[in-house]
């Protein structure tokens, strides 16, 4: 039975958190702000209901075989603060967030060998704080070695698709490529039916076209298509769903600016790449966030 603990059950974490449970295989604890009486989540597959263990401050952190970092990329530092405790022996540190810095953001706080980069597709959205609703599968990418084979090997049993790759890189660059258009909904706060109308179309095709140079010239790989593929999955969605960046700027929480649009505008620069459309959203919501 392996020991896991989850830093951050928001709405990825508790959906992953709960089909960790499922398995029965393993004790999973989660560290939160908060107590929480439970997980509650909808799925495809049905509901479920786990009632994993709860901490709530990171002085009670022991040490457990399976770090599982899911808090906002801008929430490193708050993270760190339990892994002292929880990776003490050295347990891998997989990280489950947006972007394509993973090991970057946890550099100071961890050794480079027991962290595990995750590329994590799950569309879900928390209804209130053990409210989960999980809208589409959950899927997973880890790099083909021996630590991702492991985190790979804790899913099993599990309708949770993780596989690994020995291309990561350029899994995350796809990753964000989605990711980086998220901003156009949350700009205006309409949900995915947005992307519908054909001048957003076609903004959303400009702004993975950016991402894609941006990630090329870092040494990712895209396949051909790709922005319109992009597009047509967001207008196959349910037309009511809304990603997080969107979510957040509704509830007036912080957003992952950085790590979904202003990682495009700071790369693109180094190499002297032009990311116009990614530049006036991130300027668009940072202006949005001060005035918050």
């Amino acid at each position: 039975m392996a020991r896991i603990a989850l830093v951050g059950p928001g709405a990825v974490g508790g959906v992953i958190a709960a089909w960790l449970e499922t398995t029965g295989r393993h004790r999973v604890t989660l560290c939160a702000r908060r107590p929480l009486g439970g997980l509650h989540v909808e799925t495809p597959h049905g509901s479920i209901t786990a009632k994993p263990a709860v901490l709530t401050d990171p002085a009670q952190a022991t040490p457990v075989d399976w770090v599982l970092v899911a808090t906002k990329a801008y929430d490193a530092a708050g993270a760190a603060a339990w892994l002292k405790g929880l990776a003490a022996e050295g347990a891998p540190v997989a990280i489950l967030q947006n972007g394509v810095e993973h090991r970057e953001r946890f550099a100071a706080y961890v050794p480079a060998a027991q962290l595990v980069p995750v590329m994590v597709d799950c569309p879900a959205e928390r209804t209130d704080p053990t409210h989960i609703r999980q809208r589409g599968p959950a899927r997973m990418v880890v790099q083909d070695d021996a630590r991702g084979r492991g985190f790979v090997a804790l899913f099993a049993g599990t309708p949770v698709e993780v596989s690994v790759t020995p291309d990561l890189k350029s899994a995350v660059w796809r990753k964000l490529c989605l990711n980086s258009s998220g901003v156009i909904n949350a700009l205006l706060l309409q949900p995915t039916a947005a992307m519908h109308d054909e001048q957003l179309g076609d903004l959303l095709k400009a702004m993975v076209r950016e991402c894609m140079a941006v990630g090329r010239a870092e040494g990712a790989v895209f396949e051909e298509g790709l922005p319109e593929k992009i597009l047509a999955s967001q207008r196959a969605a349910p037309p009511d769903s809304v990603n997080s960046i969107h979510a957040d700027r509704a509830a007036g929480r912080p957003m992952e600016i950085d790590a979904r649009n202003g990682v495009i505008v700071r790369l693109g620069r180094e190499h002297g790449i032009p990311t116009p459309y990614n530049q006036m959203a991130v300027a668009l919501l940072e202006a949005m966030a001060r005035g918050k």
